[in-house]
């Protein structure tokens, strides 16, 4: 399997999966490395050691991408996507999870609840989008989603403020971003 990985990247196909793999894996070893060395912060040796790595990481990721049928678009390689990325992680959700926490800490303390099950319907296009907003719900405490099925999200809500509530109440600007980020 690893030769045919190997010579299917060679040839060119899915060359972008590849690609992409291979430099969010080295981008994080040389993140989680930086500091050990004297080229810029690195070491040759971490350097060198961070190719490798990053090399194998590609070559699982390829591999896993064929037998699961997954293509990578271009648009993945997308400086604006990342960006737009870095400032939702930064910005919106980083707020929001401080809000939440307290909100919690709050609501365990006094034990003001109102428990609920909720649906909400994000109308966003794609699967990626999809899982980036039910994933950011259920970091956020106070939130799980407990099921995607049709585009929609059933969401366990720990302080329901109504049955049927706007997107906004129950995971603020979230779905807004991730549509910037990913349709």
């Amino acid at each position: 399997m690893l030769l045919f990985a190997i010579t299917s990247v060679v040839r060119g196909e899915t060359l972008l999966d590849f690609i992409v793999a291979f430099c969010l894996s080295l981008v994080v070893y040389l993140v989680l490395t930086a500091g050990s060395g004297n080229i810029l912060l690195w070491s040759s040796a971490e350097l060198t050691l961070g190719i490798i790595f990053a090399v194998i990481a590609a070559l699982i990721v390829k591999i896993l991408f064929n037998e699961l049928n997954i293509k990578l678009s271009s648009k993945a390689l997308s400086p604006k996507r990342w960006l737009l990325f870095s400032a939702y992680i930064f910005g919106p959700f980083a707020i929001s999870l401080i809000k939440a926490n307290i909100d919690v800490a709050y609501r365990v303390l006094t034990g003001e609840i109102k428990p609920a099950i909720v649906k909400i319907d994000p109308k966003l296009k794609n699967e990626l989008g999809i899982v980036m907003l039910a994933n950011s719900i259920t970091l956020t405490p106070g939130t799980l989603t407990l099921e995607a099925k049709g585009g929609k999200l059933y969401i366990h809500w720990l302080n329901a403020k109504s049955e049927k509530p706007r997107i906004r109440q129950v995971c603020s600007s979230f779905a807004d971003w991730i549509r910037r980020i990913t349709e």
